[in-house]
């Protein structure tokens, strides 16, 4: 048999930014269950979610609802939810137990845009819708998130936004020992997040904000047809010294981004 020469694909690296505008939106995926609502799934009608028969944007309920929490809790005045990129990811199986919700960094550590590790130098994609840079992607993972009790939602969202760093800056929140993003004890964290979820719920906010909590996965479908949520790749890590140099161009130095080491 004669040899069967191959063209080897020539290398494509991934681009440094990802940048959605109005004649490339952000994608948005509409989520069905695959069982039909039954009758007992109806939403109570005082819940107002939104329009009737049309998708139901579930990224645009949370970012509404992320504003209103931040400017109520002292303890997330530092976030600015405007930096957030929402979105949803498909759950794999039906287990109620397992992601509910993450949040991506987009910046390495003390919110530096590369890093260097054994000798080369990497950087985070960046993602911008028109002019907006986003410094963090939290995203949902659905239907499991909405078919969490009321409560343990509100404890999902402050656990993500408590997640972002102090500073706002694109690093996440790290505590002191070798848990670094939940402090020494998970436990304890979580009874934190839930102590600012119900002292937010004591300033008494807007209930529409937060009506769609109340309401599981098919009664949300049920109501509106569908879930619409954007979906975008999680962000890559790229090695840049890998790209041609006019494309390295727009790449900071290194030394700008990383202090010098004490002597």
């Amino acid at each position: 048999m004669p040899a069967v020469h191959v063209r080897a694909r020539p290398f494509r690296p991934p681009p440094l930014m990802l940048r959605w505008h109005g004649r490339n939106p952000l994608p948005v995926l509409l989520l069905r269950s695959g069982s039909t609502p039954g009758p007992m799934q109806d939403a109570p009608p005082w819940l107002i979610t939104g329009p009737v028969k049309q998708p139901f944007d579930f990224c645009g309920h949370v970012r509404r609802l992320l504003v209103d929490i931040v400017a109520r809790s002292p303890d997330l005045g530092h976030v600015d939810v405007s930096k957030i990129l929402l979105g949803v990811t498909r759950a794999r199986n039906k287990r109620a137990h397992g992601l509910q919700a993450r949040v991506t960094p987009l910046r390495f550590a003390r919110g530096s845009l590369v890093r260097r590790r054994h000798g080369a130098t990497y950087q985070v994609q960046r993602y911008f819708l028109d002019d907006q840079e986003f410094l963090y992607l939290m995203t949902f993972c659905l239907p499991r998130f909405l078919d969490q009790d009321f409560t343990d939602k509100f404890i999902t969202l402050f656990h993500e936004l408590y997640h972002l760093h102090p500073s706002c800056n694109g690093d996440l929140r790290r505590h002191d020992g070798r848990c670094q993003l939940h402090s020494h004890s998970q436990r304890a964290y979580d009874r934190h997040m839930a102590d600012l979820a119900r002292a937010y719920l004591a300033t008494r906010p807007d209930s529409d904000l937060h009506a769609f909590l109340r309401l599981d996965f098919a009664q949300l479908q049920k109501r509106h047809g569908s879930i619409a949520g954007i979906l975008v790749p999680r962000p890559r890590i790229i090695p840049v010294t890998l790209l041609p140099r006019p494309a390295q161009a727009d790449i900071p130095q290194a030394a700008a981004c990383f202090p010098a080491k004490e002597k």
